[in-house]
């Protein structure tokens, strides 16, 4: 049996996410608290400012509770995985998980992270579903040539898109009109994973540049490469992932070679584990 570790990213925060985690982990969250500069526990369980969906808080908050759910499934498995991965943010968690970090380092690079795509605005993005990345892409040249990039390939059956907001009116009647079943705006601030985050990318390229990492424990697979990581390539990946789409798809399908996979998904909600599941069918069947 080959044991891989998955986790979710922006998208998958609730209000109330973490409580049991928070009460078992008090000394993380205390450490936490101290650098982010306000309560985690208040902000995850009860949200009094409306903050939690603010890219420069979601970003850590997810981080922290993923992180503990890791800690705890350790705890109870008593053993590590054998792979991780994490769409987006979560994939800061699955390099925490493989000890390319340590708890304190992914939380202040996922702060810097959330800040500078916090910063970022007037994009928009946009799940669809029903449609194959062909005929999406086809539809993106056609409609919204250098405007609209595909953000993520999270399954055979859906695939975000992210761009310019001003090009989506058009570009959802075109996607329908190609055959897509649904195509669901996103509550985002900006374009995520497009070229509009090139900025960002250069930015948070620099911070990075401070930091070293530690060899990893065991592999993860880069949502840039579709690969595991090269023993050389993290800061690269890093900062490149912020404007490149998520290759979630063939993320999962390499996986799907190993020996025996069983996928377990780590964090805030069960918010990936759909998507793995319609991937392993198409898989099956092809």
């Amino acid at each position: 049996m080959t044991r891989i570790v998955v986790f979710p990213g922006q998208g998958s925060q609730t209000v109330g996410m973490g409580a049991e985690l928070f009460r078992a982990f008090p000394q993380e969250v205390a450490f936490a608290d101290a650098i982010l500069g306000y309560s985690l526990e208040e902000l995850c369980l009860k949200d009094p400012q409306q903050r939690l969906h603010k890219t420069e808080f979601t970003q850590p908050a997810l981080f922290v509770v993923n992180a503990l759910a890791y800690l705890q499934a350790v705890e109870r498995e008593g053993s590590r995985p054998d792979f991780a991965l994490g769409h987006s943010l979560g994939e800061y968690n699955a390099l925490f998980a493989a000890g390319a970090f340590d708890f304190i380092t992914g939380l202040r690079l996922v702060q810097r992270r959330g800040q500078l795509m916090g910063r970022a605005d007037g994009g928009t993005m946009a799940a669809v579903v029903g449609l194959s990345p062909a005929r999406i892409e086809d539809c993106l040249r056609e409609v919204a040539p250098g405007e609209v990039d595909i953000a993520s390939f999270n399954s055979p059956e859906q695939t975000v898109i992210s761009g310019a907001a001003g090009a989506f009116e058009r570009l959802e009647s075109a996607l329908e009109s190609a055959g897509a079943r649904q195509v669901v705006r996103l509550r985002v601030s900006a374009a995520f994973h497009s070229r509009y985050m090139r900025a960002a990318e250069s930015e948070f390229a620099t911070f990075l540049s401070q930091f070293e990492f530690s060899p990893l424990d065991f592999p993860v697979v880069s949502n840039v490469h579709a690969m595991p990581y090269a023993e050389q390539g993290l800061h690269e990946c890093l900062a490149g992932q912020i404007s490149r789409p998520v290759r979630w798809t063939e993320s999962i399908q390499w996986l799907a070679r190993q020996p025996m996979p069983v996928f377990e998904e780590l964090g805030a909600s069960k918010f990936l584990t759909p998507l793995i599941q319609s991937t392993l069918r198409r898989s099956a069947d092809a």
